[in-house]
């Protein structure tokens, strides 16, 4: 049996149901529902404690907040969670600044969070521990990373509020103690939600001045108000200062984490500027110490000079008895040079009379005559031989004219013989073969050649008729 049909509802107008109230879709209701939270919450801020956190590979932050009563499902996108500054994990207390919505997709009523922040001093407390414990694995609070602070600072930097009481105490015990020294002062704001940006951008100010020490100073406050001063940026500004630092935060009992990675820390503003400059007594000490020992250091210099100038007096000679010694030196010296000179003189001279007698010996004039002699001689001998030569030569190219006239066809053609050659390619003709009736050949003459046309051919000799002996003894 088939299965029944339902029943078409009547036709009613769109979206409209029995009654004629409007009929929303799912989607519809949620984005309304959505609009509705949005619009009339607006930004609200919400304490209570942290759960379930995901961090998804997006980057974006998942957790619920509640407290005994209620929980809220969050949603902190990763453009916003980058600027949270502490350790976030379940049971955290915080505080949480957003706008309320609703997710559609699953109706799950949110918060959308742009803030987070700890919750209390404990929280905040706990978000200290944490990056103190970071840092400190990290080696930033080592001894090996502090520098010194110079004796006598000529520049000192101050970055401060220009308006706290810090800074007043600060200059008036640099004024009291050590008035010469230069002061700049890069202002600052120590609290509030703009302290971060500017304390980092003052210490890196700093690290481009040509100063001494850094003062990193405010009076004190509860956690809360000190808290730009533990914040992770700022303290790496302060241990990455190329000069050394002086953090002095709060009171005696305040500690921030500036304190720990500073290359010194002191526990009030008045007690960074005493350790800062040196006292005017620990000046004049000073002072006087260095003028005894210069005092002392010229005494042994004078006494050294003193030693080295008599041990020089007593080398020192007669300069009269220096000068007569040096005057019989020159003399002895300009009577040895002038014997030297003739002595070389006539050396000089008797070579010059042996150089002039063998030269007389090898006089050129009879060595001229005997070469003119053999001259003579040799182009006798060189005519005779060209013209023996010449008579040798001249009688084998007779001879062999008369073997190349024997052999020459020029003989032959002179007793009425022709030769026969192709007209365009000048080959002999030997045969009736190598011609073809109308063929031009050239007949070679003695005297000259022809240029004739082959009518026709015939295998009969010319030369049957002509000597009947000579034709029976060539057959023979």
């Amino acid at each position: 049996m088939a299965p029944a049909t339902p029943r078409q509802p009547a036709a009613r107008g769109p979206g409209l149901d029995q009654d004629g109230t409007s009929v929303l879709s799912v989607s519809q209701l949620a984005r309304q529902a959505r609009l509705l939270i949005e619009e009339n919450l607006g930004v609200v801020s919400v304490e209570g404690e942290l759960s379930n956190f995901r961090r998804p590979g997006s980057g974006h932050w998942y957790f619920t907040i509640k407290d005994q009563g209620a929980q809220i499902r969050c949603a902190m996108f990763a453009g916003r969670n980058r600027a949270v500054r502490i350790a976030v994990n379940d049971g955290l207390q915080v505080r949480l600044t957003g706008r309320m919505s609703l997710y559609e997709a699953r109706g799950d009523f949110q918060l959308i969070v742009d803030r987070m922040e700890p919750a209390g001093e404990g929280a905040l407390r706990a978000a200290f521990e944490a990056l103190k414990a970071r840092l400190d694995a990290e080696g930033l609070f080592e001894d090996y990373r502090k520098q010194p602070l110079p004796a006598h600072p000529r520049h000192l930097t101050i970055i401060s509020s220009p308006s706290g009481a810090a800074l007043r105490d600060v200059l008036h015990v640099i004024e009291r103690r050590f008035p010469g020294l230069a002061v700049t002062l890069i202002p600052s704001a120590v609290q509030g939600d703009g302290a971060e940006a500017e304390l980092v951008s003052a210490l890196d100010r700093a690290g481009e001045l040509d100063t001494d020490v850094v003062l990193l100073t405010r009076g004190g406050g509860s956690l809360e108000d000190l808290w730009a001063f533990n914040l992770e940026s700022v303290a790496r500004a302060v241990a990455d200062s190329p000069h050394p630092v002086v953090s002095a935060i709060g009171h005696q009992t305040d500690f921030a984490m500036t304190d720990f990675v500073a290359d010194l820390r002191a526990p009030t503003p008045s007690a960074a500027a005493e350790l800062i400059t040196p006292t005017r007594t620990t000046l004049a000490s000073e002072l006087g110490a260095l003028q005894q020992r210069l005092h002392r250091n010229l005494e042994q210099e004078l006494r050294y000079q003193s030693a080295q100038l008599t041990g020089l007096a007593r080398r020192l000679k007669d300069p009269a008895a220096t000068l007569t010694q040096q005057i019989m030196k020159v003399d002895d010296l300009d009577t040895r040079l002038l014997r030297g000179w003739q002595s070389a003189m006539a050396a000089r001279q008797a070579a010059l009379g042996s150089a002039g007698k063998s030269l007389g010996l090898l006089a050129p004039a009879r060595r001229i005559a005997r070469e003119r002699d053999r001259v003579a001689a040799a182009q006798r001998d060189l005519h005779r031989a060209i013209s023996g030569r010449l008579t040798a030569q001249g009688l084998s190219l007779t001879g062999k004219a008369r073997a190349l006239s024997a052999v020459s066809p020029l003989n032959t053609l002179g007793r009425g013989y022709a030769v026969l050659m192709q007209a365009d390619e000048h080959k002999p003709v030997t045969s009736i073969a190598d011609t073809a009736v109308g063929d031009t050949l050239t007949v070679a003459l003695s005297d000259g050649s022809l240029e004739v046309e082959v009518r026709g051919h015939s295998e009969d000799s010319p030369f049957a008729s002509l000597d009947p002996a000579l034709t029976d003894g060539e057959k023979a």
